[in-house]
């Protein structure tokens, strides 16, 4: 079901009918209890995932009927104003309880409404519109598409000028040849007549169709299969590129975790002790039922427990049936990577909805948690948390894991150093890390706690940040339970196309958001860096003299690797603009740590402006959008991300190693090809008009043409049409065919003239 208009989710129900029978739809459609349904934004934001959404609890809780539907007549939506962001919505919902006759208000975010061009997968729903035409959010964020001109097409556009500058120059020449005799001004404009051919006009036709066929054969490799050109303009420049601006996650790697390390205050795991693992799960199961019976003890299998307790939990995964196998959605592929690790340990997540989760424990318990409140991540956050009280014991726990960055402030100090040198640790074998971390909270507090939180949520003014105190007032004093390490494998031989496009080269940056530990072992690993180089760090400055100084360091070393963090590159951009880029682009790779969306599309722009050079970017996410549309050549690989970035790139493929065959095999071909047609068409020109001015200058500036009028069309379009298509096709044995058919039929011509002007002069004889 499409949905052409923004709504706001009323009320849900489970499809049983593919019949609306308008008095019967609560029979057709029974309610869905938990209010929840699954929508596809793919042709949104280019994300594949399923994302849930949740209804108005009191719509979707008080109505039963259609007679009460009347009951809201009353009900008042107040709704911010139409904005560009499809992440952000504030609303508050109020209504007259007539149960007990008071006024119901109930806050409104993202999770109660669909986006036009979103797509239901599930169920069915009642709804309300509150956007419509030029105010929804798709029509908001549309724009005039950025057409991309090649550089080869500015070069031609250039010679074309000053093609035109000799045409000028030549007629004015023949005037002056000619003493400005007569009405001198109409024989110049005659001359610009005559030698005009030397303006190559069918160059644009021709290349138009030059290019054409290099998008197909493009589309047309088996050997790239999948790969799509969408920007059919700038073929050539795939052979030009110079610098190779990557994104890690998902491009480089696979974005398929695997886990490696758990690492404890007390230990280290590995997948060797995934069966020790499993025991410790299984004996502190079979002793309590429940977790969190040792606090004050933390002994060695509680912790365990807890920690892997945490991964089933602290997420926004759902478990969905399809065709009786158990899969999972959700908007992130790592949080369903960390609840398969979890799940591989024999504790397995049954059921979740916006109320409840459902777990079964490692000793076959079944283990029911209410959800108090829930903290989804963001790239900002950069953490997700999540309040559960257990259904059995009525304890209430707060679970939060993020990065280190963010962690470390949230861990009483004692236990900071712990995290920040195994997390270190762990990066440098190539690991993303993820501290755990919990907090038992008393009913009392939690109560206080939500008072604050529920006016925080209902404020039409600054929402968010006020949301934002509130839960960092709670994220305080969190006890540290441990620090998992996945591997995010490397993608089909990348070594071996890193390798040949740095042999081509190619310049090769990588952008990514993971921090230095972990970005520089992938640089390793991946062959950006090689065995002979070295690297230049640059971490947690913030002085700008200090900075400059570094760089103008760096700008004399021209065999180091330079990698920079964040913090760093943001004062860089700021302050020390011109050096950083001067100095960067001179090394043989550079690596970029804790880069925001912004920062990626700064970077990109800067090497643009500054290097005058080809560039490209290769990204498979949304945060990569913005790089790929900055460069010269945007790239998007279809990944677990989405399409967001092969939508909005100039070329999509599946894989990274179709980079070799797409740059070097098709980019060269299409550059080379292209350059020579310009040449003959060029060169095809010249010779029409040079012969031309030759003749007027032999008889004394005379402005009449060499050429009769059937011969120049005939000379520019069928004689020398074959050798165009030959050059684009680069089929050598189709130009001799043609040429020799062609020759053979100028042959005749040339015979039939021979006979007619015999016959005209022995009919003068006569």
């Amino acid at each position: 079901m499409q949905i052409n208009v923004s709504l706001l989710i009323w009320s849900s129900y489970i499809q049983r009918n593919n019949k609306i029978v308008n008095n019967l739809f609560f029979n057709k459609f029974p309610r869905e209890p938990n209010g929840t349904i699954f929508l596809r934004t793919d042709q949104l934001d280019g994300e594949t995932d399923w994302k849930i959404r949740k209804s108005i609890r009191f719509t979707q809780e008080y109505l039963s009927n259609n007679q009460q539907w009347k009951d809201l007549e009353s009900a008042k939506v107040i709704a911010n104003a139409p904005i560009e962001n499809i992440y952000q919505f504030e609303g508050l919902f109020e209504v007259l309880d007539r149960s007990n006759n008071k006024m119901h208000r109930e806050p409104l975010t993202l999770e109660n409404t669909l986006w036009g061009s979103t797509v239901l997968a599930t169920g069915k729903i009642y709804a309300m519109v509150i956007y419509t035409g030029a105010e929804m959010r798709v029509v908001m964020n549309s724009r005039e598409p950025r057409s991309k001109v090649g550089k080869l097409d500015q070069e031609v556009n250039f010679l074309s000028k000053v093609l035109f500058g000799v045409m000028v120059g030549l007629s004015l020449f023949l005037v002056v040849l000619g003493g400005f005799a007569g009405r001198w001004y109409i024989h110049f404009f005659r001359f610009i007549i005559l030698l005009s051919a030397i303006i190559p006009i069918s160059m644009r036709v021709n290349l138009d169709f030059a290019k054409l066929f290099y998008s197909s054969q493009i589309n047309g490799d088996k050997n790239i299969e999948g790969t799509l050109a969408r920007n059919r303009n700038i073929p050539e420049d795939l052979g030009r590129i110079q610098f190779l601006l990557t994104d890690k996650t998902g491009t480089i790697t696979q974005n398929h975790m695997i886990f490696k390390k758990l690492s404890l205050e007390n230990g280290l795991y590995t997948p060797d002790t995934l069966n020790e693992i499993k025991r410790m799960l299984k004996r502190n199961c079979d002793k309590y039922k429940m977790p969190l019976n040792d606090v004050t003890k933390r002994e060695k299998d509680c912790v365990m427990r807890d920690v892997i307790t945490a991964l089933i939990l602290c997420h926004n995964v759902t478990p969905v049936m399809e065709e009786g196998v158990k899969t999972f959605q959700a908007s992130s592929p790592d949080e369903i990577a960390l609840v398969q690790i979890a799940e591989s340990l024999n504790m397995k997540l049954l059921e979740r909805d916006q109320n409840t989760i459902k777990i079964e424990n490692a000793a076959g318990t079944m283990e029911s948690y209410r959800i108090l409140a829930n903290f989804p991540f963001s790239s900002e956050s950069k953490r997700m948390g999540i309040i559960l009280q257990n259904f059995e014991n009525e304890q209430i726990v707060f679970y939060l894991k993020g990065a280190d960055t963010i962690m470390k402030d949230k861990v009483p100090q004692k236990q900071r150093g712990f995290l920040l040198d195994e997390c270190e640790s762990l990066a440098r074998e190539g690991l993303r890390t993820l501290v755990i971390a919990q907090k038992v909270l008393s009913l009392e507090d939690f109560q206080v706690w939500k008072g604050k939180y529920d006016d925080a949520c209902q404020s039409l003014s600054n929402r968010e940040g006020k949301i934002r105190q509130v839960i960092e007032s709670l994220e305080t004093n969190m006890r540290l339970l441990g620090i998992t390490g996945v591997e995010d494998k490397l993608q089909e031989d990348i070594c071996e196309t890193l390798e040949n496009l740095r042999n081509a080269g190619i310049q090769v940056w990588m952008l990514t958001g993971d921090k230095i530990e972990t970005a520089t072992c992938i640089a390793i690993s991946a062959g950006i860096k090689s065995q002979k180089q070295e690297i230049f760090l640059m971490k947690d400055l913030t002085d700008p003299v200090e900075i400059k100084g570094k760089l103008l360091q760096f700008g004399t070393m021209y065999d180091k690797v330079l990698v920079m963090d964040g913090v760093t590159l943001a004062v860089a951009l700021e302050d020390c603009y011109d050096i950083f880029f001067d100095s960067a682009t001179k090394a043989p790779a550079v690596v970029l740590c804790r880069c925001s969306p912004t920062q990626k599309a700064a970077v990109t722009e800067g090497v643009k402006k500054k290097t005058k050079k080809t560039t490209c970017a290769i990204g498979d996410g949304g945060n990569d959008v913005g790089m790929i549309q900055a460069a010269d050549v945007g790239i998007g690989i279809e990944g677990k991300e989405g399409k967001q970035a092969a939508l909005a790139a100039d070329y999509s493929i599946l894989k990274f190693k179709y980079l070799n065959r797409l740059l070097l095999w098709h980019g060269r071909l299409s550059y080379k090809r292209s350059a020579v047609l310009a040449n003959f068409v060029i060169h095809r020109g010249l010779i029409i008009s040079i012969m031309q001015a030759v003749f007027c200058i032999v008889f004394y500036g005379l402005s009449i043409s060499i050429y009769d009028g059937k011969l120049i069309l005939g000379y520019s379009t069928i004689f020398t049409m074959f050798p165009v298509f030959s050059l684009v096709m680069m089929n050598f044995w189709i130009f001799l065919i043609f040429f020799r058919f062609l020759m053979k039929i100028l042959m005749l011509m040339e015979h039939s003239t021979i006979l007619l002007f015999t016959r005209h002069f022995n009919v003068e004889e006569n």
